[in-house]
């Protein structure tokens, strides 16, 4: 996107002497702008003042840099979603991921029963 020839203050400055009653034919040439460009000045800064336009900027940048964040996440997630649905991972991982949960359930009560520690890791099956 081209950079601006004026800086936020300044186009809030010729907005202010536009609302001060300058005539937009007269603004325009003695800026070097258009009256169309003035107008869309006023659409998007109409009422802000330098304080609030910097602000607006900040939002922006945040706004365009959350906005990468979700598109990089979301690729990410599509990548490994079709990675694992076609080497069947998803299904091997699932059982193996109910088997350990049973082991360590079955671990625990016994333990309980005996009245010793847990001891995790020592019953784990492998996976893969």
């Amino acid at each position: 996107m081209r950079k601006s020839r004026f800086t936020k203050a300044q186009i809030i400055a010729i907005l202010k002497e536009a609302e001060g009653g300058v005539k937009l034919a007269d603004l325009s040439r003695q800026h070097g702008i258009s009256a169309q460009t003035i107008y869309n000045w006023r659409a998007k800064y109409g009422g802000l003042e330098v304080s609030e336009a910097k602000r607006l900027r900040e939002f922006e940048d945040e706004n365009r840099r959350l906005k990468q964040m979700v598109a990089d996440l979301s690729l990410d997630k599509e990548a490994l979603r079709s990675t694992l649905s076609k080497s069947g991972e998803p299904r091997r991982l699932a059982r193996g991921g109910r088997a350990l949960s049973i082991t360590l359930r079955a671990q625990q009560a016994s333990s309980m029963r005996a009245g010793g520690a847990i001891q995790i890791g020592a019953a784990v099956p492998q996976l893969g």
